[in-house]
């Protein structure tokens, strides 16, 4: 059974750094495509970061030049760098898993197919 579970949200000022942590079990890690998704209160859950198994990347242009998504095959572990934080950044944050691989840059939900459960990242002003 696949099993993606996040870690690593909290609390943090504006201009401050979090790295989020997706650990991975149940499926061949390394050959799926990866993401992390973000989700406010009130709007659409939204894609931030895609990783293809060979370490290819894409972002959002909202988080382009602060976050830095990256993954250990060794550790079954995706992870999301997040600098320079801002309010706006605040959101459930959620990864993805795409079994597939078909279009690993995709930022869109219906991409995926196994999700997290979410971990919170709450920036204050």
């Amino acid at each position: 059974q696949v099993q993606l579970v996040e870690s690593g949200g909290g609390s943090v000022q504006a201009g401050g750094s979090l790295r989020l942590s997706c650990a991975v079990s149940g499926y061949t890690y390394s050959t799926y495509s990866m993401g992390w998704f973000r989700q406010a209160p009130g709007k659409e859950r939204e894609g931030v970061a895609a990783i293809s198994s060979r370490g290819s990347t894409n972002y959002a242009d909202s988080v382009k030049g602060r976050f830095t998504i990256s993954k250990d095959n060794a550790k079954n572990t995706l992870y999301l760098q997040m600098n320079s934080l801002k309010p706006e950044d605040s959101a459930m944050y959620y990864c993805a898993a795409d079994p597939t691989a078909r279009a690993w840059w995709s930022l869109l939900v219906a991409s995926y197919t196994y999700w997290g459960q979410g971990t919170q990242v709450l920036v204050s002003s």
